[in-house]
């Protein structure tokens, strides 16, 4: 009863092994999935803002005070500088002291002018006098008005160049000034592509929506539109200059910053297979192509675009075919295999890259 009931067994641990052996043996196999999806590309690009200006002394003097501070967001008109303006408020004294005296006496002349006392052309001469003295005051005035600088717009003040006592000349460089309501952002982008950007934003109006990826890896939440794109192409680099507007509502962008521009492509009825269905020879790509025999054949592919996961295949594969998707080492031209077939819908869904 012993020796029967080992027998017994034995015999169903050799089947079990057996069963598990050829479970063991079958490679996985799945087919080219037919689908809409999507490409990302990426750019490095440059942040500017929309307004990013110079301030500059317009007088010289003394810089008698500052009225804000590095870092602060600023008014249109807003006073930002003061230069002493004795000087030019002794000028003033003197234009409007001047411009009174031509006033009188123009008046005098017009008097004796009235009664013949004089010729017209003394009355002329005395006008004269009268317009230049007030051209002269005016001109006063608005060197006065240099010594005080205002905000040319809404914006933020940059590091300052001078600090107060400094003497500074006609056309020294105070701070600058930036408009950051909107940025505008540079992205340089290959002749092909742009050809593709060119006939997707002709399909949509003449608009090529893009997103913002900021140093911190975190997409910025508001997308832009790609507004200008310059007129010629570098001959060194084959990439021409693109310019995306963004808005820039709570002021997190700053002039100066990086980032990369995201541009989502569109595909339509691409044949996308998993990247680790191929292998590469001679820097060719092929796939391993399972007939109707169930022997492997390997087959040349080419590519159209690639993902983090995936290939767009653009041609040497159909839908219809089945591709061995692992085991790629342990076979051969030839090779017969038993397979497992698994849905491409599901080998997608199980890629850390899904196609949209």
């Amino acid at each position: 009863m012993l020796l029967g009931l080992f027998s017994v067994l034995y015999q169903t641990s050799c089947k079990s092994d057996k069963k598990e052996k050829e479970e063991e043996s079958k490679l996985l196999v799945t087919s080219p999935i037919k689908m809409d999806t999507s490409l990302v590309n990426q750019y490095v690009c440059q942040i500017h803002s929309i307004r990013h200006i110079e301030l500059r002394a317009q007088e010289r003097g003394y810089l008698e005070k500052i009225y804000v501070d590095e870092g602060q967001f600023v008014k249109q008109g807003q006073l930002l500088f003061q230069i002493m303006p004795k000087l030019y408020e002794a000028e003033l004294q003197k234009a409007q002291a001047e411009a009174k005296f031509a006033g009188i006496e123009y008046q005098n002349t017009k008097s004796l002018t009235d009664r013949n006392v004089v010729s017209p052309n003394e009355l002329a001469m005395a006008k004269a006098k009268l317009d230049k003295a007030n051209a002269e005051l005016a001109l006063t005035k608005v060197h006065l008005q240099f010594t005080e600088i205002r905000a040319p717009f809404d914006g933020i003040i940059d590091r300052f160049q001078v600090r107060p006592g400094s003497l500074v000349d006609e056309g020294a460089l105070l701070t600058t000034l930036s408009d950051n309501s909107k940025m505008w952002v540079y992205f340089n982008v290959p002749e092909a592509e742009y050809l593709n950007y060119k006939e997707e934003a002709n399909n949509n109006n003449g608009m090529l929506k893009v997103q913002l990826l900021m140093a911190n890896n975190q997409v910025f939440p508001y997308p832009g539109v790609v507004e200008t794109i310059e007129a010629d192409f570098d001959n060194e680099t084959g990439n021409i200059p693109f310019r995306a507007t963004f808005p820039n509502p709570n002021g997190l962008l700053r002039h100066g910053e990086t980032g990369n521009i995201i541009v989502h492509v569109p595909v339509k009825d691409g044949v996308l297979i998993p990247q680790k269905a191929t292998f590469e020879v001679l820097d060719k790509k092929y796939v391993y192509v399972v007939g109707k025999d169930n022997k492997v054949a390997s087959r040349e592919i080419t590519t159209s675009a690639e993902m983090e996961d995936l290939f767009v295949v653009k041609s040497g594969l159909q839908p219809t075919d089945k591709i061995l998707l692992e085991g790629l080492r342990k076979v051969k031209d030839g090779d017969k295999i038993a397979y497992t077939f698994e849905d491409p819908k599901q080998v997608i869904h199980n890629l850390k890259v899904h196609a949209e």
